[in-house]
């Protein structure tokens, strides 16, 4: 199970950032301004948010089989055809709703949902070890397409990202059928409140502004690194290669956080990422050398991701089990939303002022009250959690 959700993960979380090494090369070609793309970001982080939030819904009630099966064939059906576009909506459609609702389906909630079922204990080092498939998928993948980029096109990009979610099927016969199990569980009692309930208290806002935030730095740098690293003199292949790394660094800082969180409190790891990107941000906003860059892009990387393992145990410790895909999927969709605003106003921000300068601004303030609410979290876990 623990491969089988490592791998589904790794295709998804490669394959969305296909767009952002691409995103050069497509607006050249087309002479399109890059808030085009942008749009096609954006949309695709408010649809893949609400289609998380469904799918954490489903996946507390039925078997996960059936639902991560027609995410890889939505996911691939969109992604493929991208090597099709020829003009702006078709990046909308595809990438933005199409690829958005099978990502959706396949995200870090349903699997998170899965691991927690099956790991009662050392949940945060189970769901780290299988959400670090996105940063290794990162790692892997990128290092490939950059290679296909750069040989073939970015036609091809998508072409092969495509056939890739197809041959993933293979791995869901991995997956044990729990429709028994949810049937009985259906009839237990359980613990936890509801997410009408969770959203009266304090500890959901507190989380939800803190995601928010998260979503704004995560998606604005992944989806603009490349494109920024290549504005200030560095190489195409080397910038995409530098993204792939950015999964290495990922993958270290994702279990690391994990394995934390399970020994103290999810908020630990929390606030030693904000921490973490203060400083980068501060760094790549007084001094953007390449060397600079190359720094700030791996040192991001280690954040990257750390908070999604964590979300299953904010909402565990905090609200219970019992609409644990629920809750995870409301704070996880408030959290794709603001990276598809992070995505979109940096490629506004950058076409209105030729620099990306005022982003990274933004960021940096809004990571330093992203700081300070983590500060405020109730650090005291209520043991609602399922017995």
């Amino acid at each position: 199970m623990l491969a089988a959700g490592f791998l589904i993960v790794l295709v998804g979380g490669g394959a969305r950032f296909a767009l952002g090494l691409t995103l050069k090369p497509v607006v050249e070609e087309f002479g399109w301004p890059r808030t085009y793309l942008g749009i096609a970001f954006a949309l695709y982080f408010v649809v893949t948010a609400i289609a998380t939030f469904y799918a954490g819904k489903i996946a507390d009630r039925m078997s996960l089989r059936t639902l991560l099966a027609a995410g890889l064939v939505i996911s691939s059906a969109g992604i493929g055809l991208m090597s099709q576009m020829s003009a702006p909506w078709h990046a909308l459609l595809l990438y933005g709703v199409l690829f958005a609702i099978g990502n959706g389906a396949i995200s870090t909630v349903p699997v998170g949902v899965m691991v927690t079922r099956a790991f009662s204990k050392s949940t945060g080092l189970a769901n780290a070890a299988v959400l670090s498939g996105i940063t290794v998928g990162q790692l892997v993948m990128i290092f490939g397409l950059t290679a296909v980029l750069a040989a073939i096109g970015w036609r091809s990009v998508f072409f092969w990202l495509g056939m890739l979610h197809i041959a993933f099927m293979l791995v869901l016969l991995a997956i044990p059928d729990e429709r028994a199990s949810i049937a009985r569980a259906a009839g237990a009692p359980q613990a936890g409140m509801t997410l009408t309930e969770a959203s009266r208290t304090r500890q959901f806002w507190i989380l939800l502004a803190i995601y928010a935030i998260c979503g704004l730095d995560d998606f604005f740098v992944t989806t603009h690194v490349v494109a920024f690293a290549q504005d200030r003199g560095v190489g195409a292949v080397i910038a995409g290669n530098m993204l792939a790394l950015m999964g290495l660094t990922g993958t270290i800082g994702v279990i690391l956080g994990g394995w934390w969180g399970d020994r103290s409190n999810a908020a630990w790891p929390t606030l030693a990422s904000f921490a973490i990107r203060i400083v980068i941000f501060t760094l790549v906003w007084f001094d953007q050398s390449p060397l600079s860059i190359a720094v700030f892009a791996l040192m991001f990387g280690a954040t990257f991701l750390v908070t999604a393992p964590l979300t299953v145990l904010f909402v565990r410790d905090a609200f219970g089990t019992r609409h644990l895909g629920a809750i995870s999927g409301i704070i996880t969709l408030v959290h794709q939303t603001f990276g598809g605003l992070g995505a979109y106003g940096g490629a506004w921000i950058f076409d209105t002022t030729g620099r990306y300068d005022i982003a990274f601004v933004i960021v940096l303030v809004a990571t330093v009250a992203a700081l300070g609410l983590t500060l405020c979290l109730d650090r005291k876990p209520r043991a609602l959690a399922t017995p």
